[in-house]
C-alpha cells in the first residue's frame, strides 16, 4: 500500500507523512508536480556538472537541470515516479540509492531534496552513501529541516484521506545538526542557509 499511496501523491492527491511519535507532515505534492519554484534555486544553482537526483519523484529537478544543459539522472524506487520523470524528457532509473548505480565515485553533485535525506531511516548513512557516489571534488546538495530538531531516526508511514500504509524507517536532519552529521559521513560543510522558508546545505568530501 505504501507504493500506491506514494503514487497517489505523485499524481497530486493530498498526502501526509505520519511519524510513530505522533507527528503529521503534509507532503508538498503540488511542488513536486509543478515546475521548479524560487525556493528550488538553492538546489539547482550549485549543480554545474553531472548530477544524481536521489529520490527524484516526478522529476522536476532532474528535468530542470537537463534544461540548463546539465547532465542529470534521477533515481527513485517508484516506477510511477520514474515514468513521470521520463515523461518530462529527463533520464531516470527505478533503483534504490544503495543499489549499484551508474558513475559511482564520479558524480559532480548528488541532490537530496524534499526531505529525501530521511530515506532509509539514517541520515548519516545516506550522506555516507552520497560521499561514495561523489567525485573527490564533488558536492552533495541537501534540503534539511529548520534548526531545532537535531538528527533523528524513527518510523513513519504515508497516508491519504482513504487510509495509511505500513510503517517504514525514516530519518530527519535539522540545519543545526548538519556539521556533526556531515563529519560522521566523511563530508565537510560548504554552507548552510535558509531561503524562502526552506533550509539547504552543500557538503563536500573531506
Amino acid at each position: 500500500m505504501t507504493t500506491g499511496i506514494f503514487d497517489a501523491g505523485l499524481r497530486g492527491e493530498r498526502c501526509w507523512l505520519e511519524t510513530a511519535a505522533g507527528g503529521r507532515i503534509a507532503l508538498a505534492v503540488d511542488r513536486w508536480a509543478a515546475p521548479p519554484g524560487v525556493g528550488d534555486a538553492s538546489l539547482l544553482d550549485p549543480c554545474a556538472g553531472p548530477t544524481l537526483d536521489v529520490g527524484c519523484g516526478p522529476g522536476r529537478l532532474t528535468a530542470a537541470l537537463m534544461a540548463r544543459g546539465v547532465v542529470a539522472l534521477g533515481v527513485d524506487t517508484s516506477p510511477t515516479a520514474v515514468a513521470l520523470t521520463r515523461r518530462r524528457g529527463a533520464s531516470a532509473l527505478c533503483r534504490d540509492v544503495y543499489d549499484r548505480l551508474p558513475g559511482e565515485g564520479r558524480w559532480q553533485h548528488v541532490l537530496l531534496a524534499d526531505g529525501n535525506v530521511g530515506i532509509g531511516g539514517d541520515p548519516v548513512r545516506l550522506l555516507g552513501r552520497a560521499r561514495e557516489l561523489l567525485s573527490a571534488r564533488g558536492s552533495a546538495v541537501v534540503e534539511v529541516d529548520p534548526p531545532g530538531s537535531g538528527i533523528g531516526r524513527g518510523r513513519a508511514r504515508l497516508a491519504v484521506a482513504a487510509g495509511a500504509g505500513p510503517w517504514f524507517d525514516w530519518g530527519w536532519l535539522a540545519a543545526d545538526a548538519v556539521p556533526g552529521a556531515a563529519a560522521e559521513a566523511g563530508l565537510a560543510v560548504r554552507w548552510v542557509r535558509e531561503h524562502v522558508g526552506r533550509w539547504f546545505t552543500e557538503l563536500v568530501p573531506r
